[in-house]
C-alpha cells in the first residue's frame, strides 16, 4: 500500500510538472505571437508613415513642378507679349520715320506686316491715320524740279580769302562758307522745298524688245511743297585748295557718321560738319521731312587727285621723278588710301548718298570726242570700282555734249556715254528756273548754283 501512495504521489507531481511546462509553453508562445502582433503592427506602422511622408513628398515635388511649369510658362508668355510689344513699338517708330519722309506706302506695308495687326489697337490706328495722311497728299510734274548744285564749303572765310593761289581764289568766287549752307537749306526748308533722289524722277521699265526705259516717274508730296535734287562737284579735297580754309577729307566717325576733316592755321586737325555732307545729314536727322524717302544728294566724282580727300590715283604712290606732277604734295600710300575711301564710300551709301562720275581730268565734254572717251575710259579704271559704278553723269564745268535738242543715237559721244551704262545727264544751266528731259533712254536735268 505505501508503495502505490508513492508511486500516485510521483505521478501526480509528474502530471503536475507537465500542465505547469504545458502553460509556460503556452504562455511563451502567446507572448511571442503578441510580440510578432507587436513587431508587425510598429513594421505596418512605419511602413504606413514612410508611405505617408514619400506620399506628401511626392505631392509636393508634383506641386512644386506645376508651380514651376505653370510659372515657366507665365514667363514665356509675358516674354512674348513683352517681344510683341517692343515689335510694334519699333514697327512704330520707323513708320513714323518713314511717314516723316513721305513715304507712307512703305509704313503702311510696314506695318500690315505685323501679325495679327488688326488686334493691336496702336497699329490699328496708326495704319487708319496714314492712310489718311496719304489721301492728303498731291503728285507733282517732275519736269519741273529744281537741282541745285554746292561746290566744296569754305569753313575759314579769312583763312580762305588770305590765300595768294590763283585757283583758290577764283574757287572762293563759285562757292559759300558752312554758316551760308546752313542757312540757305533752313531758308529752303521754311520755302518748302523737299529733296528728292534724281532716281526718283522716272520710272524704268523694260520694253517689248528687252531695252530698259524710261518715262515720268510720280512724286507723292504734301501740297505747297518744292521737291528739288542736290549734287556737290568734284568732292576729292584738291590740291590746289589745300590749307585754304577748307575742309582735307572725309572720315566715318565713331558713330558711324560722315564726317570731314579740317585743318586750322595752326595745324591742328578736327573733325565735323564742315561740309556739305555732315551739314545736310544733320539737318535731316533733325528735320526728317526735308527729305523724300530718306534721300540725300549727289556727290561728283574726279580722280585727278583721288576721291574724298583719299590719294586713290596711282600715280600719286610715285615721286616726281617718276611723273606725279603733285610731287611736292608728297608720296602716298595708295592701296591704304583706296581702303580708306572704300570705308567712307560704304557709309554714304547707307546712308543715302549716291554718286556720280563728274570726269576724271575735269576736262570739257564740250570738246571732242576722242578726249571725252578717253577721260571716261581713266574714271571708270580709277574711280568706277570703287563706287560699284554709277548711271549718273554730272558734265565737269557742266558743259554738255550737245544743245538743248535731244540727244540722238547719231551722236558719237551720247552714244559712247550710254554703253558706259550713263542714263542721267547734268549739265549747268543757271538761265531757267528748271530744265529737264525725260526720254525714254535717258533723263537730262540742267543744275544751277542757288541764289538764296
Amino acid at each position: 500500500m505505501a508503495v502505490n501512495n508513492e508511486h500516485k504521489t510521483e505521478d501526480r507531481l509528474r502530471r503536475q510538472r507537465q500542465a505547469r511546462l504545458a502553460r509556460e509553453r503556452r504562455r511563451r508562445k502567446k507572448r511571442q505571437k503578441a510580440i510578432m502582433i507587436r513587431a508587425a503592427c510598429v513594421v505596418v506602422f512605419l511602413l504606413l508613415i514612410i508611405g505617408i511622408v514619400f506620399g506628401v513628398r511626392g505631392c509636393l515635388r508634383y506641386n512644386n513642378r506645376r508651380e514651376q511649369q505653370q510659372k515657366e510658362r507665365q514667363q514665356e508668355q509675358a516674354k512674348r507679349e513683352e517681344k510683341r510689344i517692343q515689335k510694334s513699338q519699333d514697327a512704330l517708330a520707323e513708320a513714323q520715320k518713314m511717314a516723316a519722309g513721305y513715304d507712307y506706302d512703305g509704313a503702311i506695308r510696314l506695318l500690315k506686316g505685323i501679325d495679327n495687326y488688326e488686334e493691336d489697337d496702336a497699329i490699328s490706328a496708326a495704319v487708319t491715320a496714314l492712310k489718311k495722311d496719304e489721301a492728303g497728299m498731291v503728285t507733282y510734274q517732275v519736269d519741273q524740279v529744281e537741282h541745285y548744285y554746292f561746290n566744296t564749303l569754305v569753313v575759314d572765310e579769312d583763312a580762305a580769302a588770305s590765300s595768294d593761289k590763283e585757283s583758290v581764289l577764283q574757287a572762293n568766287q563759285e562757292t559759300m562758307t558752312v554758316d551760308a549752307f546752313n542757312q540757305t537749306i533752313q531758308k529752303m526748308y521754311e520755302d518748302g522745298y523737299v529733296l528728292v533722289s534724281i532716281h526718283d524722277l522716272v520710272k524704268e521699265s523694260e520694253s517689248k524688245d528687252k531695252k530698259q526705259t524710261f518715262k515720268n516717274g510720280t512724286l507723292r508730296l504734301p501740297a505747297g511743297k518744292k521737291p528739288f535734287v542736290l549734287s556737290q562737284n568734284d568732292v576729292s579735297y584738291p590740291f590746289e585748295l589745300s590749307k585754304s580754309g577748307r575742309g582735307s577729307k572725309m572720315i566715318v566717325g565713331q558713330d558711324g557718321k560722315v564726317l570731314v576733316q579740317y585743318e586750322k592755321p595752326d595745324g591742328s586737325v578736327e573733325d565735323g560738319d564742315y561740309d556739305v555732307v555732315p551739314c545736310l545729314d544733320t539737318f535731316i536727322e533733325n528735320h526728317p521731312d526735308f527729305s523724300y524717302h530718306g534721300a540725300r544728294g549727289i556727290l561728283g566724282l574726279s580722280g585727278y587727285n583721288g576721291v574724298l580727300g583719299y590719294r586713290t590715283d596711282e600715280t600719286l604712290g610715285k615721286s616726281m621723278e617718276d611723273g606725279n606732277v603733285y610731287g611736292d604734295y608728297g608720296i602716298f600710300d595708295v592701296p591704304s588710301e583706296t581702303e580708306g575711301a572704300k570705308e567712307v564710300i560704304k557709309a554714304l551709301a547707307e546712308e543715302g548718298w549716291e554718286f556720280a562720275c563728274n570726269g576724271y581730268e575735269k576736262i570739257s565734254y564740250a570738246s571732242t570726242f576722242d578726249r571725252v572717251k578717253a577721260d571716261v575710259e581713266k574714271w571708270e579704271e580709277y574711280v568706277g570700282p570703287l563706287i560699284e559704278g554709277t548711271d549718273i553723269l554730272l558734265y565737269p564745268g557742266g558743259y554738255d555734249i550737245d544743245s538743248w535738242t535731244d540727244y540722238s543715237s547719231g551722236n558719237q559721244k551720247y552714244k559712247y556715254l550710254k554703253s558706259q551704262g550713263f542714263k542721267f545727264f547734268c549739265n549747268i544751266d543757271q538761265t531757267n528756273d528748271y530744265w529737264l528731259q525725260i526720254r525714254s533712254g535717258y533723263l537730262r536735268q540742267a543744275r544751277k548754283k542757288t541764289g538764296m
